[in-house]
């Protein structure tokens, strides 16, 4: 992401790049231009955003076991059978615990239910690395707090809850905290909604399958505070943190959450392959990195958002790069690849107080087998038969068509109908345009290396 200064302001290789900026909008500010944004205005921006943490009339699980369902009960659970299909497990009230052993876990069977009562609480001690693993399908896990699984530093690109990205999964209603990786693994026709997923050592959920995700939503939920475990900093450029990560996913809906103040990474990371992408009706704030990057992925619509202080942390720390609300990476609409949306359409949205607004950027040298693309092992998804691993060579990639859908771009963008609004001063006296503050961007670079 670091560039230098003097070259990105005098770039003007902007081939492949056809995007549409439109910084104004016809949608009027409700309050003057330039002036301070009321804190009730902030404030009312947010709770409609789903404030799921410590809200029990949404956390709360059934005082009593429903019909037919066996009865956990508080205290050590290690010997009791949870691998029973099609089964319902009640969780009384108290705190749960799974064993002394690093692999002392849950593993569901198929179609299988876990309840939490009132008061619920599955802890891993710091001790147990996974609460539930397995590939079992149409499981669900509801109204339970998950926390202290795994110690400081473990579970790196991990998760706690469906660990193994199981199949069908409904996981709602949760409070997953303090735990050790990501709180929350999503897999394919998974359904994350009206959980509380905070203060988690790498993120609050992750989508990942070694063939891909498919099909998932994530609705509702409050996502702040993840990365305790700061892995940029342990691991300087990995780009492992944030609020959610997502990995070669293909049709993922994302409405109605809660971002805020994840750390180092942004509120939600697509990276690598991802398509298909509704985000719409979110609120991002005081992320210290961007709200949302959209990285080497296809095909998406961001709508109806508000994106509030966010990369006011990340910003002033890279004052060789305008670090956005919303940033593209080599990504852009693509009707070659199937999807609801044939664009990269951000419309509708509500910036406030962000670092930048939405900063569009295109890394020549990054291609399929190229030694600049970061996501090695993956090529694009355009024209398969022809384009892959095999062909992305020298030798084949300065011909036609290698040349150009070996490579990630940043194309078929539409940037329009949104609301900008930027105060420096409630930034602070490093909000400059020599610094990357206030920008909106279109940015390219040269190609400098080639397999």
């Amino acid at each position: 992401m670091r560039i230098l200064r003097d070259a990105l302001r005098k770039a003007t290789h902007i081939a492949a790049l056809t995007a549409i900026l439109s910084a104004a909008s016809a949608v009027a500010l409700p309050y003057a231009a330039g002036a301070p944004v009321p804190a009730a205005l902030l404030s009312s921006q947010v709770v409609t955003a789903t404030a799921v943490c410590g809200d029990a009339s949404i956390l709360n699980g059934p005082a009593t076991p429903p019909a037919g369902a066996i009865t956990v009960p508080a205290g050590d659970n290690s010997s009791f059978n949870f691998h029973q299909a099609g089964k319902t497990f009640w969780f009384a009230a108290g705190v749960h615990r799974l064993g002394t052993g690093i692999y002392s876990q849950i593993i569901p069977a198929n179609n299988s239910v876990f309840i939490g009562a009132p008061g619920a609480v599955l802890d891993g001690q710091h001790t147990n690395l996974y609460a539930f693993t397995g590939q079992a399908t149409g499981v669900t896990v509801e109204y339970l707090t998950i926390q202290n699984f795994g110690g400081a530093g473990a579970n790196n690109n991990e998760g706690v809850v469906n660990h193994d990205a199981g199949h069908g999964w409904t996981i709602q209603y949760n409070t997953v905290q303090g735990n050790a990786g990501a709180g929350v693994f999503v897999g394919s026709s998974n359904t994350l909604k009206y959980n509380c997923l905070s203060s988690n050592g790498q993120y609050g959920f992750s989508a990942y399958e070694p063939d891909g995700v498919s099909n998932i939503v994530i609705d509702h939920n409050e996502i702040s505070y993840n990365n305790t475990y700061r892995w940029e900093t342990a691991n300087p450029d990995c780009g492992c943190t944030g609020g959610g990560k997502f990995w070669a996913t293909n049709k993922a809906t994302i409405t109605s959450n809660w971002f805020h103040h994840n750390h180092e990474g942004p509120g939600l990371w697509a990276d690598t392959n991802n398509n298909d992408f509704d985000i719409e009706n979110n609120v991002f704030s005081d992320e210290e990195n961007s709200g949302i990057i959209y990285e080497t992925s296809y095909n998406a619509l961001i709508k109806n958002n508000t994106f509030l202080r966010n990369a006011n942390m990340a910003g002033p720390a890279n004052p060789d790069f305008p670090t956005s609300a919303i940033y593209l990476s080599e990504s852009g609409g693509d009707a070659r690849v199937p999807a609801r949306y044939q664009t990269i359409t951000i419309t509708g949205n509500t910036f406030t107080d962000n670092w930048s607004g939405v900063v569009i950027w295109e890394n020549a040298d990054r291609f399929c087998n190229s030694p600049a693309n970061t996501s090695s092992g993956d090529c694009t998804l355009v024209n398969p038969t022809m384009v892959n691993l095999s062909t992305c060579v020298a030798g084949t990639i300065n011909k036609a068509p290698y040349y150009s859908d070996c490579r990630w771009k940043s194309q078929n963008i539409q940037v329009t109908g949104n609301t900008f609004s930027l105060n420096p001063s409630s930034i602070g006296s490093s909000c400059t345009p020599d610094n990357g503050c206030g920008w909106q961007g279109v940015l390219s670079g040269l190609v400098q290396t080639f397999v």
